[in-house]
């Protein structure tokens, strides 16, 4: 609890699945791997990319306490007629997971991710989650946090993310390693003009204003 208490405040070095994905890296002997990663605050991330990370991933993200059961309860319905799972993880949950965890779907992994969700939503505020969230999420092979992905893809920083840019990376949060935002397939394509419309729909960046605050004058 001490350590999670701890990351309310700090720049976080990194997480579980950057060092997994570095272990593996080094176990494969794989040379072409490169480990990128810079930590932002969120006065520091174009106010696009937060919106395209909610309206992607997590709509009812500032109104839930870390689980969306109504996400949850169709995941269950979808995935007894389909082959092909599909999650209902919040960004809280994906927080908890990449922070603190391994990638599996356990029993015990997915127990501990309860409680490590629980923890982060009673602990930090939901400006800190989605901070941590867009920092420590996996856009590509060693490409870690928006920051990093920004510079990887547009060659800018976070800050200058546009509405299409940032829904790019959005789009690609489901299957990082298989996707490559400076070049989306058709799929990718689709799917960033779908969260674009979802960002337009809530109300484009205005709307977090209420919930992160304006940002900070430096």
């Amino acid at each position: 609890m001490a350590i999670t208490l701890l990351f309310r405040w700090v720049p976080l070095p990194g997480s579980s699945l950057m060092a997994q994905r570095q272990i593996a890296s080094l176990w494969q002997k794989n040379k072409e791997y490169r480990f990128r990663y810079q930590w932002v605050s969120m006065d520091r991330i174009s106010p696009y990319a937060p919106l395209a990370a909610i309206a992607s991933e997590d709509q009812k993200f500032f109104s839930h306490m870390g689980f969306d059961f109504d996400a949850i309860e169709k995941a269950w319905e979808h995935n007894q007629r389909r082959k092909r799972v599909h999650g209902a993880s919040t960004i809280s949950q994906q927080v908890a997971k990449n922070l603190f965890l391994w990638p599996g779907r356990s029993f015990i992994r997915k127990g501990l991710e309860v409680y490590f969700t629980l923890l982060i939503e009673g602990l930090w505020p939901k400006r800190r989650i989605l901070e941590v969230y867009l920092n420590v999420a996996e856009f590509g092979p060693g490409i870690f946090g928006v920051e990093a992905a920004s510079r990887a893809y547009f060659h800018k920083p976070a800050a200058k993310l546009n509405s299409a840019e940032a829904a790019i990376l959005a789009a690609i949060l489901p299957s990082p390693l298989r996707s490559n935002a400076a070049r989306p397939s058709g799929y990718i394509s689709e799917r960033a003009w779908h969260i674009q419309r979802q960002m337009r729909l809530m109300g484009g960046p205005a709307s977090l204003r209420k919930h992160l605050g304006a940002p900070s004058k430096k």
